[in-house]
């Protein structure tokens, strides 16, 4: 027994040692290297000169105020919708609208859709549709541009009063 407490007063001075030793991390004998730190990934982010203002363009402009606003629409004229009423459910009237439409001099019915309602119609030089929709218990006759807006020039409204009169509309 004599020779397991020797034994073990000279591994536990070396067992401190070595645990020291281990839980330093070894920076002990390693140098700083801070190359890292001046690598191309590491600098900061260069911003381009276009890139770090707002742009003073149109794109930026503030939406126009109320006063403006009443200034342009009263300068505007209102656009009416060109169309106008039949008392007939929706298919008579789609049916009647296409028979009128072929008895216009100078209308090319380019297309039609039933299903929605739609003539495609060539005339005077300008293209819209003719929409022929459900309202309440009777039907709405209409002319719109593709786009479901009211039609710019004249065609449109003399047409749909040449239909308006053929029909008998309100």
């Amino acid at each position: 027994m004599h020779r397991s407490a020797r034994a073990t007063r000279t591994l536990a001075p070396l067992a401190t040692v070595f645990l020291l030793v281990s839980l330093s991390g070894c920076h002990w004998f390693s140098k700083t290297n801070d190359a890292y730190l001046q690598s191309a990934e590491s600098r900061p982010l260069e911003i381009p000169p276009d890139l770090d203002r707002p742009a003073a363009d149109r794109a930026m402009n503030l939406p126009a105020t109320t006063a403006t606003t009443a200034t342009a629409s009263a300068a505007t004229p209102a656009v009416a919708p060109l169309g106008f009423n039949l008392a007939v459910d929706r298919d008579t009237a789609f049916a009647k609208v296409g028979e009128a439409l072929a008895a216009v001099p100078g209308v090319r019915i380019a297309s039609k859709a039933e299903i929605l309602g739609t003539y495609d119609v060539d005339y005077q030089d300008s293209k819209f549709l003719v929409r022929v929709s459900r309202a309440g218990s009777g039907t709405w006759v209409s002319a719109v541009d593709p786009r479901g807006l009211p039609p710019t020039g004249e065609a449109a409204g003399k047409l749909i009063g040449t239909l308006k009169a053929a029909l008998g509309g309100q």
